[in-house]
């Protein structure tokens, strides 16, 4: 049991150092390790898959937890994720000693400095995207989705009334779900 532990440790440890791009750049990764390993299959992959997407938190770390309890139960559970998390803590420990030593130069800090607008131009255009793709239907061309701009209106509107805006905005995502639930079956 602790050789295959230690091993799902080091084969998550190279995940985690190679896949670049988030979660989902891990999928490869994960055939790969399916189809040499026997560990699982490709039909448990996709269920993981399915389960890690659904599940909140990161999908690389869902998928590491789902891959180790299939694999090796509670205890593999574990120690995947944290073969995955540890190459990205390491990296991020030295890429902080390094900032913190040009963090005193005046170029750097104005490179930070310029870089804040570009964030929030990368923020808005994601935004622009979802709202794009959310509210209006590209099957038949560019059509007006309407269920999902009555949906769009509503909760901007119960968003902003006195008693409701106290209220935390998981309520607010947890209804719009069930909404878009209910318009899904619908349509």
């Amino acid at each position: 049991m602790i050789v295959l532990l230690l091993r799902l440790y080091w084969v998550f440890f190279l995940v985690g150092l190679f896949s670049m791009g988030g979660g989902m750049a891990t999928v490869p990764f994960l055939f790969d390790l399916s189809a040499r390993t026997g560990w699982f299959t490709t039909a448990d992959l996709t269920t993981m898959i399915a389960i890690s997407e659904a599940t909140p938190g990161p999908i690389g770390v869902n998928m590491a937890t789902s891959v180790g309890y299939v694999s090796a139960g509670i205890p593999g559970s574990i120690i995947a994720p944290l073969g995955l998390v540890t190459p990205a803590v390491i990296i991020i420990l030295l890429v902080s000693k390094i900032l913190n030593s040009l963090w005193q130069n005046p170029k750097v800090k104005g490179l930070f400095y310029a870089l804040r607008p570009a964030s929030v131009g990368l923020i808005g255009a994601a935004a622009f995207s979802v709202c794009a793709v959310s509210l209006f239907s590209t099957e038949q061309g560019l059509v007006l989705h309407w269920p999902s701009i009555l949906l769009f209106g509503i909760m901007l509107a119960a968003m902003n009334l006195p008693k409701l805006k106290e209220l935390p905005s998981v309520f607010f995502i947890a209804v719009a779900a069930v909404v878009g639930i209910v318009f899904q079956m619908v349509d």
